[in-house]
């Protein structure tokens, strides 16, 4: 059996600096994410999601990136699973993208809410219909007896909207988090990271400093 404790990986491809660094951090997440794209990152817009239950339980699990600006990082998913009912509860939560092949991290903070129904209903229109199909199919997060519920509930589906639109559930939708922290983590050598970290100040903009690793 492989001894987990001896597995480390030394990271030396890159530094990061608070005088490179730009003043925006939307725009500097936007050049590593496209530096990430650039480099054919597997999944680049794939985030860990966490979130806080009623009872104060994190949960967390992989969703992925749709869009992001000044207003905040919009995901898309159905308003009725775990998540949806936790940030229905406490709409604080954590965003988390991990680019191994350029040895960075990037943890942004904040408060999400539902994106309009227009902005819903555009998004719904461009995705797959089986993608669509799949958001009524699927009752997300609900205990089921077998995998045949699925796909009994898609194939009725499927001959239901077989010549039509399929039209957006009210129980599906977007979010988006409007960001107050956003940590720029670059991996180096001897694990002394680099860990640049934006802080929203109330009236005053973003505040940039370095953390200790």
């Amino acid at each position: 059996m492989i001894n987990i404790q001896t597995l480390r990986k030394e990271y030396t491809k890159e530094a990061l600096d608070i005088s490179i660094v730009h003043c925006s951090p939307i725009i500097q997440f936007k050049l590593w994410f496209e530096e990430a794209l650039n480099a054919e990152v597997n999944e680049t817009n794939a985030m860990v999601l966490s979130t806080i239950s009623s009872e104060n339980k994190p949960s967390a699990r992989v969703v992925l990136l749709k869009g992001f600006d000044e207003a905040g990082f919009s995901f898309y998913t159905n308003y009725e699973s775990k998540k949806g009912k936790e940030l229905a509860q406490n709409p604080h939560a954590c965003l988390t993208f991990f680019w191994p092949e350029l040895e960075r991290q990037v943890r942004i903070e904040g408060v999400i809410a539902k994106v309009s129904k227009k902005e819903s209903d555009d998004y719904f229109a461009v995705r797959p219909k089986g993608s669509q199909i799949g958001a009524w199919a699927s009752p997300q997060s609900a205990v089921i007896a077998s995998r045949d519920i699925l796909v009994q509930n898609q194939e009725a589906l499927e001959n239901k909207y077989a010549h039509k639109e399929v039209e957006r559930p009210e129980h599906w939708g977007g979010y988006v988090l409007k960001p107050d922290l956003i940590e720029f983590w670059q991996g180096r050598h001897s694990r002394l990271h680099d860990r640049i970290c934006y802080a929203l100040q109330e009236n005053s903009g973003w505040k940039i400093e370095r953390l200790a690793p």
